[in-house]
């Protein structure tokens, strides 16, 4: 008797534990990026359409290269933007991360003006 109860315990609690649905990392071609000037005094901003992977999410923009980022929360409808200014330039790589409650997801670009490409991914490990 004792067995069957905890199993029927178990099966229970595993069916109030649901699994998180993986989302897409944020799409470099869908990133828009505008930079201020170039060189140490160069900003950026960042816009992202509406997204409903994004919907209620934290934003990251974090600069590799300069060690400084912002963090700000998306619109109800996953966009973003555009936001507080980076401190970025051309070239620097930006790692832009997403997180909802179950879980973050993140892309890191090397940073162009506009649209970013989807082949200029960060060099480092």
């Amino acid at each position: 008797m004792r067995l069957v109860l905890l199993s029927l315990v178990v099966v229970c609690l595993a069916g109030c534990i649901t699994p998180s649905i993986p989302i897409p990392p944020p799409d470099p071609e869908l990133m828009l990026f505008e930079v201020t000037d170039n060189g140490p005094a160069s900003i950026v901003t960042f816009e992202y359409s509406a997204n409903i992977n994004y919907e209620n999410s934290i934003l990251y923009i974090y600069n590799r290269d300069r060690g400084v980022g912002i963090i700000e929360a998306t619109r109800p409808d996953g966009s973003v933007g555009p936001t507080r200014p980076v401190s970025a330039e051309l070239g620097n790589e930006i790692i832009v991360s997403f997180q909802r409650e179950d879980l973050a997801v993140s892309t890191c670009i090397r940073l162009r003006n506009g649209p970013q490409s989807a082949t200029d991914y960060c060099v480092r490990p």
